[in-house]
């Protein structure tokens, strides 16, 4: 359990802004009149930038010009993940004292001992989190983390960041009491299938909220990549394939973010309950060449055989850069690993977006005058691993440069900040670089700008106010049950009806029930963990008892549900056929049987590793096969078919990508689409308690032919499949009980195709 100890002081002011403080950091209170302010440096004089009466630009201009280059340098730093607790060992492995935190005797809610290096030694200021043990422990550690920066020469905030932490737990309950550790709402993906921008925002509101009461300053969100490639593994966190779809919900979600309200307002919008936005990935990235994502060197080419380049950029440009709320855009921005493919006017270079001046100056600074803060995607200035399709650095397109070469091209870039990087070493080297090659006064200057705008997006927020957080409020706000019913609302609006063979839905009244047991099969998550094959219920068996009567015996089933999930056939890659003489590329596909690419392209478009593998200049994989690891998913949906013996069976399919529906659906008589929901919520619609509304975010292929044929940069180019009765899964397509649904949403985003 966190020890709830108060380790801050509260301020209360009524005429001014309220601050807290934590009296062990020395820091005290300056009095001018009847007004109190922060005396951060300890210097008995109010200095601008402690000064909340002052515009948030004249503040950090004024503390940035105080900082040394090592105080920028530590700026600059964005953590690794970390767990709270540190983990005993592996990814985000920490210690106490010098021994796990079980052995020390210590707290989940201490700071480890690299935290408390990097926060003061390197003076690292953006701490990125995972799992936290409880919203709690995340508050106590947040207020343990500001009281000890505080103290620290300027007294800078931390500025905390997450990825996004509001995933569905698909076995648990929903009831209108129910609480969590935090709210529960579908995938990004399923976000786009509800096509509600009001919806969107109510969301970016609530996790808001939610986020600042754990201590977090800073999403590292939205991902408004465009799904133009249907075979990318990051699609489901994507708004789907429409540019003005992605650009609408981008918007929403940021707006909601960042703006505050009322009381919580301290100019522009911004105040105590905004989250600073950091929409990824610049300049898009999904165009993958056949789907292989550049977290590795296998996928570090984003290709545009269709001239798309500028279609990318739409959800940026029109969207999280023109928000219809008063903070006007997206604080931050995150550009992709991808090489965006002889994309370069200006320099010609192939390299990775972080790296690429044209990337970042020329066309995000001055093109479309961004001036946010930039900050590269995690592991950039780290070297590759010894093989493809290993999780080490992501160095795209300078591979052969050393660490503080790589740092300083991404400065020249015009990047403000290191993603991943705890140690401010290599930036300091990098400073040195530039003073020999430019001069003392010109790296001063370029850090300072950087500086200005890392700041400016901390006051934003009031963090120099006050940065400490009472765990009694956070307890009583995340995952409380109004922000619980926002979240369970927001999956059932996202579910998906595609089929609806005969008005088999809704099943009415206590029918009996049969749903086949599931093959989950083994699997290997980026960091080499690999989690073996196991046999379970796909379903949670007692909340279904409260729904219908279950059986095990189909012929005693009224009606079959089939639980799959989409088609998994891997990353596009296998260091084994590498290792046997072939070129190590394989196909992505989106179908459960065997798929061979006889139709796939001979010569890849990029190519080429110039330190792991510079003899492969194809990475084409036609005529090589692939067969899907959840092939089981068909067969059970097959097996389950013939076992009902002309009864209904239907298909509930958890979707992470688009998929060929061919294999199965003239066998079947419903076909529900989720993406990332609680069963109860797939339960409600198909008993009838609540109609489903969703609507396809992205085209659903008629085979594998088409997307071979699809190009990676285009949005709806494909031939979608048509169904047994005559509807086609195309972009927008949805059921209601009525039939297929045109309202405001499908006349507002309808394609011509």
């Amino acid at each position: 359990m966190a020890q709830n100890v108060q380790t801050f002081k509260i301020v209360e002011q009524s005429k001014g802004i309220t601050l807290g403080y934590a009296p062990s950091s020395g820091v005290k209170i300056l009095k001018v009149g009847d007004l109190s302010f922060k005396d951060l440096n300890r210097n008995g004089t109010l200095d601008k930038y402690e000064d909340w009466r002052l515009p948030t630009d004249e503040r950090a201009k004024d503390l940035s010009a105080k900082m040394s280059i090592e105080q920028i340098a530590g700026l600059m730093l964005y953590s690794a993940h970390q767990a709270i607790p540190a983990r005993e060992a592996g990814f985000g492995r920490g210690t106490y004292n010098g021994k796990t935190l079980k052995e020390s005797g210590g707290l989940p809610s201490d700071l480890s001992d690299q935290q408390k290096e990097f926060l003061t030694k390197d003076q690292l200021r953006h701490v990125l989190i995972t799992t936290v043990a409880s919203p709690e422990v995340a508050a106590i550690w947040n207020n343990n983390a500001q009281a000890l920066v505080e103290g620290n020469s300027l007294g800078i905030p931390v500025n905390t960041s997450s990825d996004p932490r509001h995933t569905a737990i698909a076995s648990t309950e929903y009831n209108a009491g129910s609480g969590g550790k935090i709210s529960m709402w579908p995938e990004t993906l399923g976000l786009a299938a509800t096509f509600d921008a009001q919806l969107i925002e109510k969301f970016g509101s609530i996790a808001a909220k939610e986020y600042r009461a754990l201590g977090i300053g800073t999403a590292l969100s939205p991902q408004v990549d465009l799904g133009t490639e249907p075979r990318w593994n990051r699609i489901d966190g994507t708004f789907g394939e429409d540019p003005r779809l992605a650009s609408d919900l981008g918007r929403a979600y940021i707006d909601g973010f960042q703006t505050s309200k009322g009381k919580d307002e301290i100019k522009d919008g911004w105040g105590f309950s905004s989250v600073n936005a950091m929409v990824k990935h610049w300049p898009g990235g999904g165009p993958e060449e056949g789907g292989r994502d550049g977290h590795f060197a296998y996928g570090k080419f984003a290709v545009y055989p269709g001239n798309g380049f500028k279609t990318q950029l739409i959800p940026f440009t029109e969207g999280a850069f023109k928000l219809n709320g008063k903070t006007k855009t997206a604080s931050a921005v995150m550009p992709y690993y991808t090489i965006s493919y002889r994309q370069d006017n200006a320099y010609s270079e192939n390299v990775g977006n972080g790296f690429s001046k044209y990337i970042i100056t020329d066309l995000l600074r001055k093109e479309y005058n961004y001036d946010g803060v930039v900050c590269t995607d995690w592991g950039i200035t780290r070297g590759e691993g010894k093989f493809l399709d290993e999780f080490v650095g992501r160095p795209w397109g300078v591979e052969k440069l050393n660490e503080v070469e790589k740092h300083y091209k991404v400065l020249m870039a015009g990047v403000d900040q290191f993603g991943g990087n705890n140690a401010a070493g290599p930036i300091l080297e990098a400073y040195q670089m530039g003073v020999k090659e430019h001069g003392e006064t010109f790296m001063r200057k370029r850090f300072e700008e950087s500086a200005v705008r890392l700041l400016r997006n901390i006051f934003r927020l009031g963090l120099f106010e006050n940065p400490y957080v009472d765990p009694a409020t956070t307890k009583s706000t995340v995952g409380n049950p109004e922000f619980m019913k926002a979240g369970y609302e927001a999956q059932l609006k996202s579910l998906v009806l595609l089929k609806n063979k005969s008005n088999v839905l809704p099943v009415v009244g206590r029918k009996t029930v049969y749903v086949p047991k599931r093959i989950v099969p083994a699997r290997r998550d980026w960091f080499g963990n690999v989690t073996p094959e196991k046999i379970e219920d796909p379903v949670n068996v007692d909340l279904l008892k409260k729904y219908f009567n279950v059986t095990d015996d189909p012929s005693k089933a009224d009606y079959a549900f089939v639980f799959v999930d989409s088609p998994e056939s891997g990353t596009g890659y296998s260091r084994e056929d590498r290792q046997k003489g072939g070129n190590g590329y394989l196909p992505i596909s989106l179908q459960y049987e065997t798929y061979t690419a006889t139709t796939s392209r001979a010569k890849s478009i990029a190519a080429g590793d110039p330190v792991l593998d510079s003899t492969i200049n194809n990475r084409s994989y036609k005529d090589k096969s692939i067969t899907a690891a959840n092939v089981s998913d068909l067969r059970s949906v097959l097996d389950t078919k013939k076992a009902m013996n002309g009864k209904p069976v239907i298909v509930v399919v958890n979707a992470s990508n688009p998929m060929i529906f061919k294999e199965f659906e003239p066998n079947v008589d419903g076909i529900l689409m989720g993406f990332g929901v609680q069963h109860q919520a797939i339960l409600d619609v198909v008993s009838g308690k609540v109609e489903p509304s969703g609507l396809l975010p992205i085209q659903m292929p008629a085979n594998m032919e088409t997307v071979e044929s699809q190009l990676e940069d285009v949005p709806h180019d494909m031939q979608v499949h048509k169904d047994s009765e005559g509807n086609s899964y195309d972009f927008a397509f949805g059921l209601n009980w009525k039939g297929k649904i045109d309202d405001s949403r499908t006349k507002k985003y309808k394609v011509l195709q």
